[in-house]
């Protein structure tokens, strides 16, 4: 066998149940990861005793593991080829090994992919792991830019493997699981959220969700994404809308306007003279990325457009000086309209 569970507890095959849970429990006291912070051996030691100790508590799985070796896994198919086979014939390990290399594949064949491997494969009642999924949220910024997230995956509530399912280890409460007995591990996978992506984007991680059964493979994860609302920005698809304020007597007599971007950068907008409230100024390739369409801008390929609303703004609080301005504006106003020179005509083109 190429793992003896027996010789990594360092206990006999004919040992009881009581030795094999002694020895599990001293050796995992003594190669556990927090004991032995930073020591890889000692990781993959604890690793080994654990896989050890989960065959060999189990009284069934166990009496498989007794016959048939690394193949424990595959003894109901096993049995079932053999009484296939007729004429009582039972195997050992070394029948297993010969049957391997003749099928194709297996411990000793090495080839994979042939008879073997689809018998004790996909006929061994191997199941896939559930799909995950997680919502992350982030903000507009990091929609832009790209984000990374780590998210944590449950595999489940199992026996605690520290205390065997007890919840003490010599007389004190199990850290592992704080006495409960029972355990849920967690892995944390750092996810990559990618520029441009949109509110509820489900993002496929693969082979990253519930583990497989019996040798199965895992399943997927998947990312909900939301993405926060902006004070200021708000995004339409890969467009970017914004107001900004400006003076009514800027956008009267034209001026340069200072606008915010996502790039970090801001923007310089020329407001024509006699601007109304309202309009709308567009600033190409100022807007969200649109990813993986396009060869220029940036990571996230061309981006979209930066829509900016004027919206005009008076003075607050209006002093003297500008309301008599203001007045003298009212009347100039009142005097064109009334003008009897200023032609229908005219008037339709200057509205």
């Amino acid at each position: 066998m190429a793992n003896d569970f027996y010789k990594v507890l360092g206990v006999s095959p004919g040992s009881s149940e009581k030795e094999i849970r002694s020895a599990y429990r001293r050796l995992a006291r003594q190669y556990h990861p927090d004991v032995n912070p930073g020591n890889a051996k000692a990781e993959e030691r604890f690793k080994a005793i654990n896989a050890a100790y989960e065959v060999l508590s189990d009284g069934e799985s166990r009496k498989k593991y007794d016959r048939y070796g690394d193949q424990w896994q595959h003894a109901d198919q096993i049995e079932q080829m053999r009484r296939q086979g007729g004429g009582g014939q039972s195997f050992g390990f070394g029948d297993l090994g010969d049957l391997a290399d003749r099928f194709g594949g297996g411990p000793r064949g090495g080839r994979g992919g042939g008879i073997f491997d689809s018998l004790f494969g996909r006929a061994a009642g191997r199941q896939r792991g559930a799909d995950v999924e997680h919502t992350v949220r982030v903000s507009l910024e990091e929609a832009f830019t790209g984000a990374k997230r780590t998210v944590e995956v449950s595999e489940g509530v199992e026996t605690c493997r520290i205390c065997g399912g007890e919840g003490q280890l010599a007389g004190a409460t199990c850290h592992a699981c704080r006495g409960s007995g029972s355990a849920a591990p967690v892995r944390r996978i750092e996810v990559a959220i990618p520029a441009g992506v949109g509110h509820g984007t489900r993002i496929r991680v693969a082979g990253r969700g519930g583990p497989g059964a019996s040798g199965g493979a895992s399943g997927d994860l998947f990312l909900r994404v939301e993405i926060r609302r902006h004070s200021r920005f708000e995004r339409r698809d890969d467009d970017l809308h914004l107001v900004v304020e400006v003076p009514v007597a800027e956008a009267a007599l034209g001026s340069e306007v200072r606008v915010p971007s996502l790039k970090g950068k801001t923007l310089a907008l020329r407001v024509p003279p006699g601007t109304q409230s309202g309009r709308t100024f567009r600033l190409a390739g100022q807007g969200m990325p649109r990813s993986g369409r396009g060869r220029s801008g940036g990571q996230g390929g061309r981006f979209g457009d930066l829509h900016v609303q004027v919206q005009l703004v008076l003075p607050d609080p209006i002093t003297a000086e500008q309301r008599e301005l203001f007045e003298r504006l009212q009347a100039s106003t009142e005097q064109t309209a009334g003008n009897p020179g200023v032609s229908a005509d005219a008037a339709r083109e200057t509205s």
